[in-house]
């Protein structure tokens, strides 16, 4: 399928999608986040798909909304558009939330605005160490959108997150690194090949534990130990009638790789 704003690329169970504005830094313009929508809603209907890469074209990772689209036109017309661009938000993190499958942001650049907070609404971050975050908001007089209020103080903890949106300071890769808002910074050179080799680590393993797995990672907050403890014997007890458990038992026995079936 073929998109306006976006790339989207399938291969070897990994889809990468790609903001595609790199004349405006990837910020989200014109059907831009329909499209992401769109894409997410693809990936995650497809079985052949076990891991998702979301990373941006050019310079940037995404600098939130364009800003050029929010001076244009008049006030009631502007109302709607908002309210459009906020629902197709809304279902982007809330897609990329319940998705079965692993979504690792792959941070080439600035991550801006709501640029910043699709990315926190990854599972996964990796930053080239050429990439700035900011929670921008305040300097526009806007409030954080993308679920930001809700990714970032659990990444980062109740009082750095409100000094970072308070603020709307602009921080380097590595301090985002230090304070836990990133996994891990590698050169920009290396970033594809790292994002690439981190998916195709995960793709390799058995799908449907890692998919009971990131809805467990999501509770940590609400859960108390005997909750977790009664999910995981739940979850095993599935597994153990699946496919991929006899396959991941039959590889470790015959020193061989396993080949699972998500099944």
């Amino acid at each position: 399928m073929t998109w306006e704003h976006i790339l989207l690329d399938k291969s070897e169970h990994i889809a990468t999608i790609t903001l595609n504005r790199p004349e405006r830094m990837n910020a989200f313009g014109g059907l831009m986040r329909q499209e992401i929508v769109a894409a997410l809603e693809d990936v995650a209907a497809d079985g052949e798909v076990r891991v998702v890469v979301i990373t941006g074209a050019g310079k940037a990772f995404c600098t939130g909304g364009d800003v050029n689209e929010f001076v244009d036109g008049s006030v009631q017309a502007l109302s709607q558009q908002v309210s459009n661009r906020r629902h197709a938000m809304c279902e982007s993190v809330l897609l990329i939330n319940a998705m079965e499958k692993p979504v690792i942001a792959s941070v080439n650049g600035a991550a801006a605005g709501g640029g910043c907070n699709l990315a926190l609404a990854c599972d996964i971050r990796i930053a080239s160490d050429r990439a700035r975050f900011g929670q921008v908001f305040t300097r526009r007089g806007v409030h954080p959108d993308w679920g930001g209020i809700y990714f970032l103080p659990r990444l980062v903890g109740y009082a750095k997150a409100a000094e970072l949106i308070f603020s709307g300071e602009v921080i380097e890769a590595r301090e985002a690194l230090n304070m836990g808002m990133v996994n891990r910074v590698v050169p920009h050179e290396e970033l594809a090949g790292a994002t690439r080799e981190l998916a195709g680590r995960i793709a390799a393993n058995a799908p449907l534990p890692i998919a009971f797995a990131k809805r467990g990672l999501q509770n940590f907050l609400k859960w108390d130990l005997p909750q977790a403890l009664d999910y995981e014997s739940y979850v095993l007890e599935l597994l153990m009638k699946t496919e991929d458990v006899a396959e991941g038992f039959s590889a470790f026995l015959e020193k061989r790789k396993p080949v699972f079936k998500g099944r």
